[in-house]
C-alpha cells in the first residue's frame, strides 16, 4: 500500500510541477517574448510570428494560445498513430496547460521594451519553466516531438541535432520578419534558457568524485567511512611507472564535504595523490533517492 501511495504522490507532484512549469514559460512568453518580438525558436516561436504576420487581417493578430494548440494537434495525432498513447503522455498535458496559460495571461509588458531584461530574464523564466516539466518528464511537444518523429526517418541524426536544424529555421525567419535587433537577442535568450534548464536538471544535483591514490589506503579509508560516513570502494590500479601494485580508493561525496575529505586525506598521507570530479547526479543511499513516476 505504502508503493501505491508513494507512486500517486508522486504522479501527483509530476502534474504541479507541470501546472506551475507552463505557468512560468506562458509568462516568460506572453509577456517578455511577444511584446518585443523575440523569436526563440520552438511552436510558441511560431505563434509570435504567427501574430505579427495576420495583424492585418486580425485585430491583434492571431492568438497565441490558438496558434500553439493549432499546429500541435496534427503533430500528436501522428505521434499517437507513429509511436502510440505511451509516448504522448504527460506531454499532451503540458501542451494544453500551456495553451490555456498563454490564454489567461493578460498581455503586459513586463521589461517595458528593453531588450536587454527580456532577454536574460525571459531566459531565466523559460529555463525555470522547461526545467520543472522535464523534472516531471515531459516536454511541451512542439519541435520537440517533431523533432522525434522525423528521427524515425533520419536515424543518423540524434533528436537534439533535428531541433537545433527546426529551431535554427524558425529563429531565421524570425529574422526575416522583425529584423536583426531582436533576433541577436532572441539568440541571446536561448543560450540563458539552455543553461538554466541545464542547472534546473543537473547542476543543483552536483556532488563529487575523488579518486584516492594512496599507501595508507586502508587508513583512509577507514576514516571516510567513520568521520564522514561515506562509502568507499578499492580498485586494483598498476604504477606504469614503477610497476607497483596499488590499491586506488574511490569515493562520491557531496560538495560540501569534498573540503573535508581533503582535509582528512592529507592529514593521513601528505604525500597521497588525489583526483577530484563533478559528478552530475547519484542515487542511491545518502545522495538522491529514485522516485518513479
Amino acid at each position: 500500500m505504502d508503493g501505491v501511495g508513494n507512486n500517486k504522490k508522486n504522479v501527483v507532484e509530476a502534474y504541479i510541477k507541470i501546472v506551475i512549469g507552463t505557468g512560468i514559460m506562458g509568462l516568460a512568453i506572453k509577456c517578455i517574448y511577444d511584446p518585443i518580438s523575440l523569436v526563440t525558436g520552438g511552436f510558441t516561436g511560431v505563434a509570435i510570428l504567427v501574430k505579427k504576420l495576420t495583424e492585418a487581417f486580425v485585430a491583434g493578430g492571431f492568438p497565441l494560445w490558438l496558434t500553439n494548440l493549432a499546429f500541435n494537434i496534427p503533430v500528436f495525432i501522428v505521434a499517437w498513430g507513429v509511436k502510440g498513447k505511451k509516448f504522448i503522455g504527460r506531454t499532451a498535458v503540458a501542451t494544453v496547460l500551456l495553451s490555456a496559460w498563454l490564454y489567461v495571461i493578460p498581455e503586459i509588458d513586463l521589461v517595458n521594451g528593453d531588450y536587454i531584461l527580456a532577454s536574460i530574464f525571459g531566459g531565466v523564466l523559460t529555463g525555470i519553466g522547461l526545467g520543472m516539466i522535464f523534472w516531471a518528464n515531459a516536454t511541451t511537444g512542439g519541435t520537440d516531438m517533431v523533432s522525434a518523429l522525423i528521427q524515425i526517418k533520419l536515424k543518423h541524426y540524434s533528436i537534439a541535432q533535428i531541433l537545433q536544424v527546426l529551431d535554427g529555421i524558425i529563429v531565421l525567419i524570425g529574422l526575416y520578419v522583425f529584423g536583426l535587433k531582436p533576433t541577436l537577442y532572441a539568440i541571446v535568450a536561448i543560450f540563458i534558457v539552455s543553461k538554466v534548464t541545464d542547472t534546473m536538471l543537473e547542476g543543483m544535483k552536483f556532488s563529487k568524485a575523488a579518486f584516492i591514490i594512496t599507501e595508507k589506503y586502508e587508513e583512509v579509508a577507514q576514516a571516510i567511512m567513520t568521520e564522514l560516513d561515506r562509502g568507499v570502494t578499492g580498485l586494483e590500479a598498476r604504477g606504469m611507472y614503477s610497476g607497483d601494485e596499488k590499491c586506488m580508493l574511490y569515493c562520491v561525496v557531496s560538495k560540501k564535504e569534498i573540503v573535508s575529505l581533503k582535509e582528512l586525506v592529507t592529514r593521513i598521507d601528505r604525500n597521497a595523490f588525489v583526483i577530484v570530479g563533478d559528478v552530475r547526479e547519484v542515487l542511491g543511499e545518502g545522495f538522491m533517492e529514485y522516485k518513479g513516476n
